[in-house]
């Protein structure tokens, strides 16, 4: 009997060195792939384009949409955000999804609304509308009072009130910086219609300093679970969507800040309702248009253009928000199974979809496999004390050298956190994940998985402190 264990052991050991190996590796090659063209676009004159960008008669306008559900605390800062955008012409529509709070009488009171007649195009179905306003104040802000039907149902609601061929979408706790929607417009007009939707950067907000939805003083906060959230950011956003971006296989445009043409939307029926992951879904849905129909079209994801939104402060919020994204991984992964493996859809069918099945949704098990194999290695002489310490050096590897990365790249890209004192945090933190920060999240993806099969998990209620004075 103790043979058995003994070979099992052994068998599950070299598995999961084999997996967490590979997985490191294709961060290395990601990692690689962002290097090269962050070191490239660094040598050109930015603002110098920015400005001709922002002067042209040629520039598209764009429809933003801010899906609101109980956002009081943040929402008129979003609004304030918007309006100080440098772009040459857009307008803001804001939907109120229901909100149980003073989400739309702050609106109401803050930008002068007054109901008017407002045509509604069909283009998704949707809850119904009960009432359009408009500003005062600022003739091109619309605000939107609906039945509640979600976030997705509040962005097809504002798809059919929208009128500019181009939509941004973001949340309605997020700001954009002043400059954001030209960063991310740039390749849609260089592209001449091609780039169907850009993706751009989330940073997160907590301890830094934004006064009238203006960045002041960025610094980092306190506490080592937000701090680990940003690192986190870094390496979701600068090494892997970057290096998937190269290759037109990007998968993920952040539902808190994307662009989108909006007739390839609606020409694939706009968001989906029936996932808790649908920015994913929709753009796993745009790469399957593009193979299906044979087009050249690209999405792309752009460094520079930076959206600050509120991190959860506390575990259990973190936990829920962790359940919802691995859920909704899942769900995308399943509702999309027939791209998987399917040269039909080319690399993304071949490569990225089974990337993202194997290592971003099954991760978790093998993490949790790994961190068993080393417990029980260790407690129970199950394992050689030498495989024990070659499938720790791999999980350190994996997860905290991983990340140290790409505080290297944010440091190369937006150097948003000037001070030396910044960076040394951040890669004292980024060299700790392995051993606290990234267990509490593989045990929060098993979770999720769980959620996925049992159709059951509770989206929890984030205790939001505002992010502009």
């Amino acid at each position: 009997m103790t043979n058995i264990w003994n070979w099992m052991f052994g068998f599950l050991s070299i598995l999961v060195v084999f997996y967490m190996t590979f997985t490191a590796l294709s961060y290395i090659i990601l990692f690689l792939l962002s290097f090269r063209k962050v070191s490239r676009e660094g040598k050109l004159d930015k603002k110098e384009m920015l400005e001709d960008l922002a002067n042209s008669e040629t520039t598209i306008p764009v429809s933003i949409i801010v899906p609101a559900y109980n956002e009081e605390i943040g929402i008129i800062s979003t609004v304030r955000s918007l309006l100080t955008l440098q772009y040459p012409q857009f307008e803001i529509i804001v939907v109120d999804d229901g909100s149980k709070d003073q989400t739309l009488a702050k609106l109401i009171e803050a930008y002068g609304l007054e109901v008017i007649d407002y045509a509604i195009r069909k283009h998704v179905e949707t809850m119904p509308i009960h009432v359009v306003y408009k500003s005062t104040i600022f003739p091109n802000l619309v605000v939107v009072s609906k039945e509640n039907g979600g976030k997705a149902d509040a962005l097809n609601s504002g798809i059919n009130l929208s009128n500019f061929p181009y939509f941004c979408a973001i949340d309605g706790d997020s700001i954009l910086e002043q400059d954001a929607l030209l960063k991310a417009m740039k390749p849609v007009l260089a592209a001449d219609g091609n780039i169907i939707a850009v993706g751009g950067s989330i940073r997160i907000a907590n301890g830094t300093t934004i006064s009238r939805s203006k960045v002041e003083v960025i610094e980092l906060p306190n506490k080592p679970l937000v701090i680990m959230q940003i690192v986190e950011y870094f390496r979701a956003f600068l090494i892997g969507r970057l290096g998937f971006s190269r290759f037109n296989q990007l998968l993920i445009v952040s539902g808190a800040f994307g662009v989108f043409r909006k007739d390839k939307v609606i020409h694939v029926g706009g968001y989906h309702e029936g996932t808790v992951g649908e920015d994913m879904e929709l753009i796993v849905r745009l790469h399957r248009m593009i193979r299906e129909e044979k087009l050249s079209d690209r999405i792309e994801y752009i460094p520079d253009p930076v959206c600050w939104t509120e991190a959860p402060e506390s575990l259990n919020v973190l936990r829920l928000q962790r359940i919802r994204w691995q859920r909704g991984l899942a769900e995308t992964i399943y509702n999309h199974r027939k791209m998987l493996f399917n040269p039909k859809y080319g690399s993304v069918g071949l490569l990225t979809l089974p990337y993202f099945f194997f290592v971003e949704l099954l991760g978790a098990v093998f993490e949790f496999t790994g961190f068993l194999l080393i417990v029980g290695g260790l407690l129970f002489d199950f394992l050689d004390p030498t495989v024990v310490f070659i499938i720790f050096l791999v999980t350190v590897i994996y997860g905290s050298f991983i990340s140290s990365l790409a505080v290297l790249l944010e440091e190369m890209t937006m150097h948003k956190y000037p001070k030396v004192s910044h960076l040394m945090k951040l890669f004292f933190w980024s060299l700790t994940e392995s051993f606290w920060y990234r267990p509490i999240l593989v045990i929060w993806r098993l979770e999720g998985l769980i959620a996925f099969f049992t159709k059951k998990s509770e989206w929890g209620q984030m205790q939001r402190k505002g992010i502009s004075s």
